[in-house]
């Protein structure tokens, strides 16, 4: 019972920090929209840069690789220009979040992002308090709203990078081809971005279109490197560096990393098959639990219903749906195999 007591007090304790707080977050947060306002008006060299980009991107000539090269260069301006943007690029995640973002083809610079998702967040936890809905509810909402689309962002650039993976030892083919033929680095390049097809097409595209820009071949190749964070792109960026400096036949290199590259892929498959078990016991284990209260709440909702009407079950509830997503995560941590 006295445990119960200061359960309720620390709940009220926590709504009323939320009451003052909320106001102050929202000047706070006003204020900074107003000086970033005002710094944009004070920019105008930085307006005429972006206009000329837009103007480029917008022609009806442009294509949709080249579109993404400039709106690239554009997300670097704002983020290097705006005052909020400046402020939460100092955390060191935000590069690692921008590097996850670019890989998973989503066109938005890592502030953006993360003040979108904290917004939605604070914006459902306050809906579900003015709903008067249950605080266990608020805050799993609140927290689904940042989690969610992370997830959706990891997923995709899993899917995007295997996609790219298993088409770079046609890139590294055409590329051969192309150099024996007589064309230079960029004509191959941009051969590649016009015969192969997404992601592998656009990637390259934008380093094509990036160095028609001005940026140095040597910078956009590294550029891309660093988006796809593949192993293979970084051996093929490394022979393109070496061969620009020392000289050598690039077109035999990249002949080797192809056969490399394939030798790999077909090692990636044996070893997914091998470990399909595995990853199909973490979702398993996850379903289970979640069937069993499902069958609960069917056979004996009285009993069930514990979890759900007291604020200990709740809690406990949220506990355990935590600990189930950290058990899948280590599942699939160590059925990842590294090839």
């Amino acid at each position: 019972m006295f445990g119960l007591q200061i359960l309720a007090q620390a709940t009220s304790l926590t709504d009323q920090i939320w009451i003052y707080a909320l106001p102050l977050v929202g000047s706070v947060m006003l204020a900074f929209a107003l000086y970033n306002l005002i710094g944009d008006l004070r920019k105008p060299e930085s307006k005429r840069v972006s206009r000329r980009l837009k103007e480029g991107s917008d022609s009806l000539n442009a294509s949709a690789a080249e579109r993404a090269a400039r709106e690239s260069i554009l997300r670097r301006t704002r983020e290097q220009s705006g005052s909020i943007s400046a402020v939460i690029s100092k955390f060191g995640f935000v590069s690692s979040l921008q590097r996850l973002l670019d890989q998973a083809d989503i066109q938005w610079s890592a502030t953006t992002f993360l003040v979108n998702i904290v917004g939605i967040s604070a914006a459902s936890y306050i809906a579900c308090y003015f709903l008067k809905a249950a605080q266990w509810l608020g805050i799993a909402i609140a927290v689904f709203a940042v989690l969610g689309p992370l997830i959706f962002v990891v997923y995709r650039r899993k899917h995007r990078l295997n996609k790219f993976m298993n088409q770079l030892p046609d890139v590294f083919e055409l590329m051969s081809q192309g150099l024996r033929a007589g064309h230079s680095l960029a004509n191959a390049i941009m051969l590649v971005s016009q015969q192969l097809p997404n992601p592998v097409g656009t990637e390259f595209a934008r380093v094509f279109h990036e160095q028609n820009l001005g940026i140095k071949i040597e910078d956009a190749l590294k550029g891309m490197a660093k988006r796809s964070g593949l192993m293979d792109v970084r051996f093929f960026v490394t022979a393109v560096l070496i061969q620009r400096q020392t000289g050598g036949d690039l077109a035999e290199v990249l002949d080797n990393i192809s056969g490399v590259i394939r030798d790999r892929i077909k090692l990636f498959g044996t070893v997914r098959a091998l470990t399909a078990e595995g990853r199909l016991s973490g979702w398993v284990l996850l379903a289970l639990p979640v069937v069993v209260f499902i069958a609960e709440l069917v056979v004996n909702p009285d009993y069930a219903n514990t979890l759900l009407d007291t604020e200990l079950g709740q809690y406990m509830l949220i506990g355990a749906g935590v600990a189930q997503l950290l058990g899948l995560a280590m599942i699939q941590k160590i059925v990842n195999i590294k090839v």
